[in-house]
């Protein structure tokens, strides 16, 4: 299994992508743009960043943040973003065995507890 390392840098600015598990024809984030929406400011609220640019697509995103100067966590923001946003839409994705065991959702790809792909500018 691949070892992410994960660098924690206060004040860094980040570029993300974050992916849906199922791609193909999938337009879960665009038809649920409103709920993304409150769960990206209740984030900001719980633990603030600037988000400096957004790009929202049918199946994946892309954003640039900026993290406060005391925090660099960016990857347990990622994680209460993907849980408030997970939690507010309507079942239905296809969801794999050793997933329902752990009670997981198959919204987003499995082993991406954070982000799929992130670089500090």
């Amino acid at each position: 299994m691949t070892e992410y390392r994960r660098f924690y840098i206060p004040k860094a600015l980040w570029f993300f992508t974050v992916n849906l598990a199922e791609r193909k024809n999938n337009r879960l984030l665009i038809e649920q743009i409103d709920v993304l929406s409150q769960a990206f400011r209740y984030i900001k609220i719980r633990k603030p960043f600037y988000m400096n640019a957004v790009v929202i697509m049918p199946d994946h995103l892309h954003c640039i943040w900026t993290l406060p100067t005391d925090d660099g966590d960016y990857s347990t923001r990622w994680n209460l973003l993907k849980g408030s946003f997970s939690r507010k839409i309507s079942t239905g994705e296809r969801v794999s065995k050793s997933r329902q065991k752990r009670r997981e959702r198959g919204i987003y790809p499995q082993g991406t507890s954070g982000n799929d792909g992130f670089g500090r500018i």
